[in-house]
């Protein structure tokens, strides 16, 4: 049974292939997250205040001057490392929303640009559909062929001019 053939409650991926579809909803759901992670990144930016308080100030007898401080800077380092890579996530989610908001607005614009080349491809190509929209308020003596102007007078009916 191939993919296509499950039915929709029963792809897991159902859902996020319908989210990767939508900017707006690709957006709401990397906002979701994006909240998720700033509410961790706000709480390990305490707990990195108070393990640094607390590390710093566990001394033991006999330290000299710095120790203790040259003792918590791994710990302080690793919180320091976990708080710039989720720093970096949020960044990147933000990106990628406004990325995938930039290359949606890109593709109706490549439509548009696509549809106005062949509409002036088509223009040149037939001059009959060039003619016909510049000139709508001309009728009346226009022959069927428009490279030709119609008779200017009944004495010369038999004569066409060139335009």
């Amino acid at each position: 049974m191939s993919t296509d053939d499950k039915p929709f409650f029963d792809d897991p991926n159902a859902a996020l292939r319908e989210i990767a579809q939508n900017p707006a909803a690709y957006a709401h759901y990397l906002a979701d997250f994006n909240r998720v992670v700033l509410d961790m990144q706000a709480k390990l930016e305490i707990l990195q205040r108070e393990t640094r308080v607390h590390c710093r100030r566990t001394r033991i007898e006999g330290d000299k001057w710095k120790q203790a401080q040259l003792r918590s800077f791994p710990v302080e380092k690793s919180l320091n490392d976990v708080l710039r890579s989720l720093k970096k996530v949020t960044s990147g989610m933000e990106k990628s929303a406004h990325k995938r908001h930039a290359h949606d607005e890109k593709v109706k614009e490549v439509r548009k640009q696509r549809k106005e080349k062949a509409q002036l491809k088509a223009r040149k190509n037939n001059p009959s559909l060039q003619a016909a929209p510049e000139n709508p308020g001309q009728g009346g003596a226009q022959g069927p062929n428009p490279g030709y102007g119609g008779p200017t007078s009944i004495y010369n009916l038999d004569r066409r001019e060139s335009a």
